[in-house]
């Protein structure tokens, strides 16, 4: 449980440069499947990144956010995997690159800490070493500088006595300090943008605010962007100042943090709200959460993926497919929005 926070030191919006550092536009992936009709895992989704911006992707398991950064990342398998639309940074188209160009730029300027750092650091190798590989492959240090850079960044990420601890391996570690290292991976060539892919999710609560309030002064302190991917609202409440919800592989609604917090329309991001446990609550008061499971759904071609959960729902859900409208700085994907009284009043 993470508990929602408002953050006064948290930017409120996007008041970083005015061009965009990434530019992601209609992406949509799509997965082959022997005998069976293809899987569209991600569909239409857009959204930008400015230099410094803090962007939050949320939506519960298999709404597609994990996929939408791999394709980012061009870490997607090539085979029976279909990706289309753009995705540029800095301008440059990344579908367009070499493979070799894109390996150079993935680490350097884009890097990403994954959700689980048992599986995605190397067993057999010191931590240490493996921080250092970062440093030497995209920053050319010769192995003894880049130890003593590995050194350096696990004291930047709040593990002690770094210098034993840069010579051990992943699995003398707690869980807490194997995201840490993650961590330090990932900003060891102090990239320009961050995708972190659910960092706290296998953590316990103390050691995931723990990593969390790390990870918020860390990208503070270098200016990096970041892309926070969660299905945790509470985790992006004082650290994005933009928002997407993605639900069945796109984006239901997309709006600044604070308007979003404040008057949820859509029926998925209101239900996401009311389902956390929250500190202010009355004892004995019932959670609300969202009926049926993620994989209750209509196809999008059909009508609203969401309308077999919705307490909204009406005929027009079931048989039309809902199109990403915007209204100033908010976006939505619904035909019967929840009333911005009565989300305020809630």
């Amino acid at each position: 449980m993470t508990e929602i926070t408002d953050d006064p030191t948290a930017p409120d919006g996007p008041d970083h440069s005015s061009g965009s550092l990434l530019d992601v536009r209609d992406l949509s992936v799509t997965f082959g499947r022997r005998g069976q009709e293809p899987l569209e895992a991600v569909s239409e989704v857009s959204f930008s990144v400015r230099p410094g911006e803090h962007v939050g992707l949320v939506g519960e398991s298999g709404s597609g956010k994990s996929v939408t950064s791999l394709a980012i990342m061009g870490l997607l398998p090539t085979a029976g995997v279909r990706v289309e639309g753009t995705v540029s940074y800095r301008d440059r188209d990344l579908s367009t690159m070499s493979r070799k160009a894109r390996a150079d730029l993935r680490g350097r300027e884009i890097a990403m800490i994954f959700q689980d750092p048992m599986s995605s650091l190397n067993p057999v190798v010191t931590v240490g070493r493996q921080i250092a590989e970062v440093v030497e492959r995209h920053r050319g240090m010769k192995r003894a500088e880049a130890l003593d850079r590995a050194v350096e960044l696990l004291g930047t990420v709040g593990i002690p006595d770094a210098g034993r601890r840069v010579r051990e391996y992943p699995h003398q570690m707690s869980g807490g300090m194997r995201q840490r290292v993650l961590i330090a991976i990932a900003l060891a060539s102090e990239p320009r943008l961050l995708i972190a892919d659910e960092p706290t999710t296998a953590l316990d609560v103390t050691i995931q605010a723990q990593i969390l309030e790390l990870l918020k002064e860390l990208v503070a302190d270098t200016g990096t962007a970041l892309i926070m991917i969660t299905h945790d609202l509470g985790v992006v409440a004082g650290l994005c100042e933009q928002v997407h919800v993605m639900y069945s592989g796109r984006i239901v609604e997309s709006a600044p943090r604070r308007p979003l917090f404040a008057t949820p329309r859509h029926p998925y991001t209101g239900g996401l709200l009311a389902s956390i446990p929250r500190l202010d609550t009355a004892r004995g008061e019932p959670l609300l959460p969202i009926p049926g499971s993620p994989t209750d759904t209509l196809a999008w071609s059909q009508g609203c993926a969401f309308a077999p959960r919705c307490a909204n729902v009406t005929d027009r859900c079931r048989e039309s497919t809902p199109h990403l409208e915007s209204h100033g700085d908010r976006s939505l994907r619904c035909f019967n929005p929840l009333s911005p009284t009565a989300t305020e009043a809630g």
